[in-house]
């Protein structure tokens, strides 16, 4: 059998985890299609790649990604805060809202209501967290 290398093109069903065992994201879910992608191409965490490397079909692994191999680590220079007219009226904790960033639209969470402010967090929601995906190659 052949074992996966960059360029080639993948189908796998995955189960992201977290550390606690809660499940972030699968691709094993009703209606779902494994994922297809071709590797080296930057599209997805750079740890989920390089498990895929040197699989083969069939194969059955999990993976454990450090934060740097993920979404990062934190960076509080993504937090900020703004004057509580930019955000909608009735805005919550932990609402997520879509604002206007350097490079187009980017998603935000609320993580601080003041009187006259809000902070907003535009981390990944990943961010810092050590992630685990249960993989089979399936194509």
């Amino acid at each position: 059998m052949e074992k996966i290398k960059n360029g080639d093109t993948v189908k796998v069903h995955y189960t992201g985890k977290l550390e606690d065992g809660n499940v972030f994201d699968t691709s094993l879910m009703e209606g779902r299609e494994p994922l297809q992608v071709t590797l080296g191409q930057g599209m997805l965490i750079p740890g989920f790649e390089n498990g895929l490397i040197g699989m083969e079909m069939g194969e059955k692994k999990t993976i454990e990604i450090e934060p740097e191999d993920g979404y990062g680590q934190v960076r509080q220079d993504l937090t900020n805060e703004i004057p509580k007219s930019q955000v909608p009226e009735g805005v919550k904790l932990n609402d997520m809202l879509t604002g206007e960033g350097p490079m187009g639209p980017i998603n935000v969470k609320v993580v601080e209501i003041n009187e006259e402010t809000v902070v907003i967090d535009a981390n990944h929601p990943l961010a810092g967290k050590k992630l685990f995906f249960e993989l089979e190659v399936v194509g």
